[in-house]
């Protein structure tokens, strides 16, 4: 007798956003196809718009009271936990950074494994920086001086289009160690790692807010990060393309954000030992006078 079962459809899925520690739909009511190197169907991603970057914004901006005025150790534990869920679920990671960015296996693998020792390596940094770039300042008179480093605030990045995992967590992990909140900007054609971080996030001790997710089109998208009065500081790694940088630029120097401008040519060797210049360049430095007692 001949199998009469039928054949079984795939549930095609659509993704959120990632929003206030929340999964909302874009206000646009778009989305679009996200393709493997073969040209074979992922997933469909949501189309951020003007209103999804305001809501982001917003709740990055109301999550930054609480996350700066926790003791670096504690974000360091945090990270450290994000670290963990990522490990347990190491073999979903592996197999989306393998589909998306068309890696073998094993390079996957390993991708997915450099992405838990940099987010474990930076956690480490939590505590340590404020020792390595703040100081103790030699004054002419009966005072101490300090110079302190502090979190800018809100920081929006624009990740790296080739790296969708470990480029994205080399970027984020230095914003909110150091005390800042975040709104990305995934990968435009590889966002499926990055979709899937996120519930790694909202299933960790991260605060809602502390990091916000978007998905779409750099030429739509980022113009209203870089322009928005209430984003203090803006990463700008994932825009390979001098012109749309420097006007990414132009728009970001209307409310004086700090601005991390990527060289020029090929994406980074995400690879390579990353340094603490990504830990510092989202910091403001205070310096404290006091006088000295008697």
């Amino acid at each position: 007798m001949a199998d009469t079962k039928p054949a079984r459809l795939d549930v095609r899925k659509t993704y959120k956003l990632f929003i206030g520690g929340g999964f909302p739909r874009s206000e646009s009511g778009r989305s679009y196809v996200v393709h493997d190197t073969e040209g074979g169907f992922l997933a469909n991603a949501a189309l951020a718009s003007r209103k999804d970057v305001r809501d982001a914004v917003v709740a990055a901006r109301k999550a930054f009271p609480g996350w700066s005025g926790r003791t670096p150790y504690n974000r360091g534990q945090i990270v450290y936990r994000v670290a963990e869920m990522l490990e347990g679920r190491r073999a979903q990671f592996a197999d989306e950074v393998a589909r998306g960015e068309g890696l073998a296996t094993g390079d996957a693998e390993a991708a997915v494994d450099a992405s838990i020792d940099r987010l474990v390596w930076y956690a480490g940094w939590a505590d340590k920086v404020a020792q390595v770039v703040g100081s103790s300042n030699p004054v002419a008179g009966p005072y101490f001086d300090f110079s302190v480093p502090e979190p800018t605030g809100v920081v929006a990045v624009v990740a790296p289009q080739e790296s969708s995992l470990l480029g994205l967590v080399s970027v984020l992990a230095p914003v909110i160690v150091s005390g800042n909140t975040a709104v990305v900007l995934a990968s435009e054609a590889r966002p499926l790692p990055a979709i899937t971080f996120t519930e790694v996030l909202a299933t960790s001790d991260l605060p809602g807010g502390v990091v916000n997710v978007l998905t779409g089109r750099i030429a739509e998208v980022a113009p209203w990060l870089a322009s928005h009065m209430d984003v203090n500081a803006i990463d700008l790694t994932g825009v390979r393309d001098a012109d749309t940088a420097r006007e990414l630029e132009l728009a970001a120097a209307e409310n004086l954000k700090r601005v991390r401008r990527p060289d020029p040519g090929d994406e980074p060797d995400w690879t390579a030992d990353q340094g603490t210049a990504r830990l510092t360049w989202p910091l403001e430095t205070k310096t404290v006078w006091h006088p000295i007692g008697i």
